[in-house]
């Protein structure tokens, strides 16, 4: 008969399915294995230490039966103890299991139920996973039933039918423990199928993990506690100027190219000890150049099971140059951006350390540059600057190198050094004999003068005070002709607390119901020749929360020197403009004083025209803005452009207090006023002054040629008026003809005046 080639590849093809589909076997991790097969052999000791005492209870074969099962299995438990590999030990765990189910089956003589141990049996070697012990037992099994069934029925089968056909009934045994054998490799295949997938799963996952960990631009590392590097990924070792190849086995955490820049600062240990994940800021340094770096690490330490560090994983960044950035930012802080020295903020905060920090006082010199606009006006801001940064170096280098140096803002400077007064006025005298000589300015000298304040602190708490009081000194040093040095008398700390206190007044006024806090009063301006009022300036007060009512000069100073002069001089516009609104035909214009700090804020403008386009109703000539002539010559702004600025919003200004200063006639020319306010003392006694008659004559006709209007302010002798109503003086305003008063009663004082009736002269 000829076998055709396609049935023999059909057989083969089977035969290959068939296999495929069987389980491989092994498969173990050694310590998988090892644990299996500790617990097959203690099985099969303590199986035979059972038999033995089953044997010892069947007295009539238990002698026989018992001394050779110990023959047998003993050996078997032996081999299986001390032999090396898998192979053989796993055998003869299998042979003695044959022989101790064998010796169980003979010791009941042949009971079905002792034929139980054979299932538990290719159950348990089943753990193996492995053919040889598994195909061993089958054997062994089928061998013993077929065998000692023809030798000793009785002892083999227990029932009739199995004596008399032992080889049938051997078989049927052998049959139904291949049945059993073959569900336990179902389920062995089965999970050797579903290790497979896991395995796949697992190595694609860790493909993915090795390309992120490999691939990633941030250094990462993995260590084992002991300070092994297990791993690091091509950025960590370009990072570390290693070689892009795996690190040899065994090398250390230690031997890496760098080191904590201080000693006991390295972040491996805390990672070691620590719970989770955290982040760690530390500086290393490169040990081939030395070069500093800033580092944040990143560090989780994986646990095992008991509890104890299995692995440490890291990834590092380093933030050197955010760093030195972030350092750079808070030197800019730190420092003046012109002179270098301290800036106020870090003075403020240095200055209340060293307080801190010392029980001994703390002195403060508080310096400010003699007639420094006028030097700073003539030579030019670049020149200004120049000298400033000159006379901060001689103060450095004058002044001890533990003190504070700052500067404040314009030309003020101030000092802060620990010791008493005498150290204090010493450091002082120092500084004031230092610029006796002149500075380098450009190609030439100039001999340059200070005033100086000298103050001292004890506690932190007293910091701003003594600033404050140093600040107070230097004042008193300039009015006494400056050059020199003042230091804080307890005369002069009742006008710090006055000014500390009346700071803290205005404070609590801006922040409540303004319109009761911060009232608005009106004093009327009339026509010199009928008394009509014609306008009106707006004044403000303040009423405390006791209900007292203060002047101007009891806050207004205070406003100006912190700040506060910008809200409260918002608030005085907007309210003025909202009354403007309210007397409409009743009254022409209503005139506010606005200071040179509000002049130079960058928001003012804008403020303004906002608070004009909200009223489109509103003349913008009927606003008058005040602007005093002795603060426009203190001030650094471009005044006229400011000015004009203003005008072309409809806003009209006036010139106030014209006269007190020494430039008035410059000033008429040069700032674009619409009113001039003559100061009151041209006023007083004009009558039976002729002098000044021809002044105001003089200032009346130049006022004219320019198109402006004037206002004689502070009138209050009825002569007077009647001097300025012969000069043709336009406008007049004084307690001749009415005190600031309220905005209520001013309205009611505004009625007869539109009805062509004089006001009442008081």
């Amino acid at each position: 008969m000829t076998t055709h080639p396609a049935d023999i590849e059909h057989m083969v093809t089977g035969t290959n399915a068939l296999v495929r589909w069987l389980p491989t076997g092994g498969g173990l991790r050694d310590e998988d294995w090892a644990g299996r097969h500790r617990l097959m052999t203690r099985l099969l000791a303590a199986s035979m230490v059972a038999l033995l005492a089953f044997g010892a209870l069947r007295a009539e074969l238990g002698t026989n039966l018992t001394t050779w099962m110990v023959l047998l299995v003993l050996p078997c438990v032996v081999a299986a103890a001390t032999m090396r590999g898998r192979r053989l030990p796993s055998i003869f765990v299998a042979f003695g299991f044959t022989v101790a189910c064998a010796a169980f089956v003979a010791l009941t003589h042949g009971q079905t139920e002792a034929h139980f141990t054979f299932f538990i049996a290719i159950a348990a070697l089943a753990l193996y996973r492995d053919w040889a012990p598994f195909g061993v037992f089958l054997i062994f099994t089928t061998a013993h039933h077929a065998l000692f069934g023809v030798v000793d029925a009785d002892l083999t089968y227990g029932h009739h039918s199995a004596q008399t056909h032992p080889l049938f009934w051997a078989l049927v045994h052998g049959v139904a423990v291949l049945f059993a054998a073959a569900f336990q490799v179902v389920a062995w295949r089965l999970t050797e199928a579903e290790e497979k997938r896991a395995q796949d799963n697992l190595a694609e996952s860790q493909a993915q993990l090795t390309v992120a960990f490999d691939e990633t631009p941030v250094p990462m590392a993995i260590f084992n506690p002991d300070g092994r590097v297990l791993r690091t990924n091509s950025a960590y070792r370009k990072w570390m100027r290693l070689p892009d190849e795996p690190l040899r086995a065994g090398f250390l955490v230690t031997e890496l190219p760098i080191e904590p820049a201080e000693p006991g600062s390295a972040v491996f240990d805390t990672l070691v000890r620590q719970e989770g994940s955290s982040v760690h800021l530390r500086q290393y340094r490169r040990k081939d150049n030395g070069e500093l770096l800033w580092v944040e690490v990143h560090g989780t330490t994986l646990r095992d099971r008991d509890g104890g560090p299995s692995a440490i994983f890291v990834h590092c960044i380093d933030v050197t140059a955010s760093r030195r950035h972030q350092e750079e930012l808070q030197n800019q802080v730190r420092h003046d951006a012109l002179t270098g020295l301290l800036s106020r903020s870090a003075f403020e905060n240095d200055l209340a350390q060293l307080l801190s920090s010392r029980t001994r006082p703390v002195n403060v010199i508080y310096l400010d540059v003699d007639r420094f606009k006028s030097i700073n006006d003539g030579a030019g801001h670049a020149a200004g600057d120049e000298l400033l940064r000159g006379l901060a170096t001689r103060l450095r280098a004058t002044v001890p190198a533990d003190a504070l140096v700052a500067r404040l803002g314009g030309d003020e400077f101030v000092v802060a050094l620990a010791g008493g007064p005498e150290a204090g006025a010493r450091v002082g005298h120092a500084i004031l004999g230092a610029f006796a000589e002149p500075l380098e300015l450009g190609d030439g000298h100039l001999q340059v003068s200070l005033s100086l304040g000298l103050a001292a602190g004890v506690t932190p708490e007293q910091a701003d005070e003594t600033v404050l009081s140093a600040d107070t000194a230097m004042y008193a040093a300039k009015r006494a002709g400056g050059s020199r040095m003042q230091s804080f008398s307890d005369d002069m700390r009742v006008k710090v607390r006055e000014r500390i206190a009346a700071e803290a007044r205005l404070r609590e006024a801006l922040s409540g119901n303004l319109d009761e806090t911060l009232p608005i009063w009106y004093q009327p301006i009339v026509a010199t020749d009928t008394g009509r009022i014609v306008g009106a300036e707006a004044l403000v007060r303040m009423r405390t929360p006791r209900g007292e009512l203060l002047g101007p000069i009891q806050f207004i100073p205070a406003a100006e020197e912190t700040g506060m002069i910008i809200p409260l001089g918002e608030h005085v516009l907007r309210l003025a403009v909202q009354h403007l609104l309210e007397w409409d035909e009743q009254l022409g214009y209503v005139s506010v004083n606005v200071s040179p700090r509000q002049l130079a804020e960058p928001d003012f403008v804008p403020m303004l025209a906002g608070l004009l386009s909200s009223h489109p109703t509103l003349d913008p000539a009927r606003l008058v803005l005040e602007i005093t002539e002795t603060a426009l010559l203190g001030s650094s702004l471009d005044v006229r452009e400011r000015l004009e600025t203003i005008k072309s919003l409809g806003v009209r200004i006036a010139l106030d207090d014209f006269g007190t200063g020494y430039s008035s006639l410059t000033w008429l020319q040069s700032v674009p006023a619409d009113v001039v306010k003559l100061d009151r003392s041209f006023v007083a006694g004009l009558s039976a002054d002729a002098k000044k008659a021809s002044i105001i004559q003089a200032v009346l006709w130049l006022a004219s040629s320019l198109n402006m209007s004037v206002v004689a302010e502070g009138v209050e002798d009825p002569a007077d008026w009647q001097a300025l109503r012969a000069a043709d003086c336009p406008s007049c305003q004084g307690y001749l003809f009415g005190k600031p008063m309220p905005a209520a009663d001013f309205g009611k004082v505004l009625l007869p005046s539109r009805a062509d009736e004089p006001v009442a002269v008081a």
